[in-house]
């Protein structure tokens, strides 16, 4: 079982992260890219191609990170490679140990930097969780068996919007035990959708765990609002960054403001938390959140043994 396994079903608060992408340098940059990750998070995100645009592989970054002793979640579209290849990607990091996994279809290769690539998209993102809960369960889709089986831990991505649950609780139904949601800056949207969960009762089924993001500039906050899908940033969030004297600051009390909101809802298992910051912005988040060091976390819940 994996660290972000073992966290979720003991009920205590998860944090995921994710790591910045890697494109040269060899392993160092990875631990360069890593260190201000690792001491906080249960499992680090490793992307895939995000946003349309080629990197080194989820595959072999999420390799360095478990050779690492940190713990990945290696995440896989549906964009780039058919069944038979991500079948062949799943099985192949089942092999060196790494279970935790997040399915997404991919963003279309039109909104990256080589548009004329051909989208593969054989299958969706509620369509790889069904894969990879077919592999869980020792065979792949052709129906030839995974002797033996590799263990798996399922998750998805999915938008915090109430018009959205019924996707949500397909990949729950597919197989999805986990869901990390698009980042959101409205904290009455997050709400409703937390409502929305527990009342048609996804969070009985999968742990949720909403996105905060850690900037630098109200440049940042404003890309996101305009170019990111499915996110929407106030104008009067976007202000009160500008007109601050140090905008860095304000924006950690932003982060700190919905992650206690976040945090405060009914069915919300921890959080996930992306930084372009590349400094100790995770530390002083999860600090000011009262959110211990991975180790600690884990300590203080470890059952004691009776002699």
């Amino acid at each position: 079982m994996s660290r972000l396994e073992d966290a979720l079903l003991a009920g205590r608060p998860a944090v995921t992260a994710e790591m910045p992408t890697i494109d040269g340098g060899g392993v160092a940059e990875v631990e360069r890219k890593l260190e201000p990750l690792g001491e906080w998070a249960d499992a680090v995100n490793v992307t895939d191609n995000p946003g349309a645009h080629a990197h080194a592989s989820s595959l072999a970054v999420a390799l360095a990170l478990h050779h690492h002793g940190v713990e990945p979640v290696m995440q896989l579209t549906g964009r780039d490679r058919n069944r038979l290849a991500l079948q062949g990607d799943i099985v192949g990091a089942a092999l060196h140990g790494i279970e935790n996994f997040c399915f997404m279809t991919g963003d279309h290769p039109s909104s990256g930097d080589e548009p004329d690539a051909k989208g593969v998209f054989d299958l969706d993102g509620t369509g790889l969780v069904t894969l990879a809960r077919t592999i869980g369960s020792g065979r792949y889709l052709s129906g030839r068996p995974i002797e033996p089986p590799p263990h798996l831990f399922i998750g998805g991505a999915e938008t915090p919007d109430v018009e959205r649950i019924d996707r949500a609780l397909a990949k729950a139904e597919a197989g999805a035990q986990f869901l990390q949601l698009q980042l959101c800056f409205v904290p009455e949207r997050l709400e409703a959708f937390a409502a929305a969960a527990v009342e048609s009762g996804l969070t009985e089924r999968v742990a949720l765990l909403p996105s905060i993001s850690l900037l630098s500039s109200a440049r940042s906050l404003r890309f996101m609002d305009e170019k990111v899908w499915g996110v929407d940033v106030p104008a009067a969030t976007i202000e009160r960054v500008e007109a601050s004297a140090d905008p860095v600051a304000t924006l950690l009390d932003l982060s700190a403001e919905l992650a206690e909101h976040a945090l405060s809802l009914p069915g919300i298992a921890g959080l996930h938390l992306i930084s372009f910051r590349r400094d100790t912005g995770v530390a002083e988040l999860c600090t000011r959140l009262g959110i211990r060091p991975r180790a600690e976390r884990e300590h203080a819940h470890r059952p004691s043994i009776a002699i």
